[in-house]
């Protein structure tokens, strides 16, 4: 068990110093997060594994975002997210597919990104062109070795499991964002991994509480605040025998996001070594 936390790629000039302050603070591992398909070039690769190798950071998997409109809420949410909306989905699957490409080029086997509001109706008539998206961009990721994986929120458990199971392909995962369950009011994290719980490669770290109001997410808060019960996730996903990344994810900047991240390395390594025997 490794406790890492996310880096925003959002230039080459920036990363060193990421990787300078991921290394002042003892981590060793991150998820690699990106927005930006500009940056994915053979050359920024070439440089990125080199800081990498520098700085002796393992990255344990590649965010990859898509272009295109971006609201993160119930309703304009379902109409601009992930792969869902058609009048996107070609384009966000070309980006998709050079993220996968960039990430192979950095010797990354797990690509994580959000699908969007997948139907829940498997007769909805965008769920089957949407499973045929899913399906072309994980067998371009087949072919390279690498693993598609699904961050949780915006579906319903029982929902990501319909798609895998009508896609397919056997390189389909879970990034298991701990909070997104409970911001988007689909599950509680320890009872869906009932449902995926075998599919799970990654996980974000993350807590927060339920929705207040049909329009808006719930609010994310620092681990330990919100509704996700640490304990028995991890004892649930011990007895699954998950034992790779924790991925710490606090969507807030500044000195205060650098603090609930080192607090909550603390927080989950104790309860990660209560459960599993071992320290991180």
């Amino acid at each position: 068990m490794k406790i890492g936390t996310c880096v925003n790629f959002t230039s080459m000039e920036d990363m060193p110093a990421k990787l300078a302050l991921l290394r002042e603070h003892h981590f060793d591992s991150c998820q690699l997060l990106s927005w930006n398909p500009r940056l994915w070039t053979a050359e920024n690769a070439l440089l990125l594994q080199e800081m990498l190798q520098e700085y002796g950071i393992t990255v344990s998997a590649f965010w990859c975002g898509w272009e295109g409109p971006v609201v993160w809420n119930f309703y304009d949410g379902q109409i601009t997210l992930g792969l869902v909306p058609p009048e996107y989905r070609q384009m966000r699957i070309c980006n998709l597919i050079d993220g996968a490409d960039f990430a192979h080029r950095l010797g990354i086997t797990d690509v994580v990104t959000h699908m969007g509001f997948i139907p829940e109706n498997p007769n909805d008539p965008n769920f089957n062109g949407f499973c045929v998206a899913v399906r072309t961009v994980a067998r371009h990721l087949k072919a390279n070795g690498q693993y598609l994986l699904f961050e949780t929120g915006q579906e319903t458990p029982v929902t990501m499991l319909r798609c895998f199971e009508k896609v397919g392909c056997d390189n389909l995962g879970v990034n298991l964002d701990t909070a997104n369950l409970i911001l988007y009011g689909k599950a509680n994290p320890v009872d869906a991994l009932e449902v995926f719980g075998t599919y799970v490669r990654n996980i974000h770290a993350k807590d927060g509480r339920y929705p207040v109001n049909g329009h808006d997410l719930g609010q994310e808060t620092r681990i330990g605040e919100g509704k996700v019960d640490f304990r028995a996730l991890f004892a649930r996903l011990h007895e699954l025998g998950y034992d790779s990344y924790v991925t710490i994810e606090r969507e807030i900047d500044g000195s205060e996001q650098i603090r609930d991240i080192l607090a909550s390395r603390e927080y989950l390594a104790q309860i990660i070594e209560e459960i599993y025997g071992t320290k991180c």
